[in-house]
């Protein structure tokens, strides 16, 4: 995760000073969301119809033999734009592959009582790394140069690739899925996951969600800039209480384990981070340290939203199929993003980044309180 999201960060960072074009970051942005979000349903029918160890080793070899590629290009001189967008998607691609086969592996190796914490665990550990890879990034590519961060994906991707090879996975596979049409495999994971009307339901819910919340993550700078006049400095004050807060809320639900009702859980962390955006957006210009403590204190109820999700699928699709149903989750919240992010945008765009917050807030707090109207919704915290 750490050479990953460094060479991530690096290639955005190449982009910025070779280019100065927000256009050439948005394009960016779509080259690393667009193939997850397209493909993942056909890597969930590849978990699902080979042994997913393998496929999760050949997921990550791949995207470190692109990247060591890549460092043997840069140092000869061969770089361009064009070429780190492919990066980009090929690291898109390879991660249609990997999640699926992770999150359908994960019920195999872990009590279900722990499910959600070990779900969580796997949050937090990204927000960690998200926290310090990208500084890490910008370490290696000022002093030793870009060439050197691909090269470190590289054998960050070879690490990756013998811890699986050493761990003992259980091999599940749908035997009938194996001669049938890929088509044909999708319809069955649509057909598994629209058997648990609930379960539709909340991912409906967190597609929406994710279209709701992804905006907040680019007009975040803004809302620093332009409204409270801040710095550089002062965005990198935002964004680290906002990891504090991802890490306090995850090792809460860690200590804790969820409960027993996760889609209750999911509903009061939608409403509480609805109303912690719309007092971000209330704030007077001169307010900014009450808006850095409200980013971390909204981080908190962020982290116990998705986790749950990927837990309920988990208890509620039998394990031949998982794979599948995870594909076309990934797939939901994939392409959720880069919509929402376009819509918000342009909202904030048309009344202002300040009133965008109110909305979007009370936009959340309407889905949380929606949420669990449906008696689908409330059976799946009975089962």
């Amino acid at each position: 995760m750490i050479t990953s999201y460094a060479a991530g960060y690096a290639a955005i960072w190449y982009v910025t000073e070779t280019t100065g074009s927000a256009l050439a970051l948005s394009i960016m942005t779509i080259f690393a969301m667009l193939p997850t979000g397209l493909l993942s349903p056909f890597g969930g029918v590849i978990a699902d119809r080979f042994n997913r160890k393998t496929v999760m080793i050949a997921s990550d070899l791949g995207v470190g033999v692109v990247s060591l590629v890549l460092g043997f290009l840069i140092l000869a001189g061969d770089v361009s734009f064009a070429l780190i967008a492919l990066f980009a998607a090929a690291r898109s691609i390879g991660q249609a592959f990997h999640s699926p086969a992770m999150m359908a592996t994960m019920p195999l190796l872990v009590p279900d009582k722990h499910l959600m914490r070990i779900n969580t665990l796997d949050q937090l550990l990204m927000s960690i790394v998200s926290i310090g890879a990208p500084a890490f990034g910008i370490l290696l590519y000022t002093t030793i140069g870009f060439h050197s961060v691909m090269f470190l994906d590289f054998f960050g991707a070879l690490c990756a690739v013998a811890g699986l090879a050493l761990a003992k996975i259980p091999n599940v596979r749908d035997e009938e899925a194996v001669n049938q049409h890929v088509f044909v495999n999708l319809r069955d994971g649509w057909r598994a996951l629209a058997s648990k009307r609930g379960l539709l339901m909340v991912m409906v819910a967190v597609t929406v969600g994710t279209m709701i919340f992804s905006p907040l993550s680019a007009v975040y700078p803004l809302m620093t800039y332009s409204y409270f006049g801040g710095d550089g400095f002062m965005a990198s004050i935002t964004e680290a209480t906002w990891g504090i807060g991802m890490i306090v809320g995850s090792g809460i639900i860690m200590a804790w384990g969820g409960g027993k009702r996760l889609a209750l859980l999911m509903v009061v962390a939608c409403i509480l981070t609805g109303l912690i955006t719309i007092a971000c957006g209330l704030l007077p210009p001169n307010a900014f340290p009450a808006f850095a403590a409200l980013c971390g204190l909204m981080a908190i109820p962020c982290s116990w939203f998705n986790a749950p999700t990927m837990t309920l699928a988990q208890r509620n699709v039998p394990e031949e199929k998982l794979g599948r149903v995870m594909g076309l989750m990934t797939a939901g919240f994939g392409l959720a993003s880069p919509i929402g992010v376009a819509l918000g945008g342009a909202l904030a765009e048309g009344i202002g980044v300040a009133p965008f917050f109110v909305v979007d807030g009370l936009l959340c707090v309407v889905l949380g309180m929606l949420m669990y109207l449906p008696k689908e919704i409330r059976a799946l915290d009975k089962s």
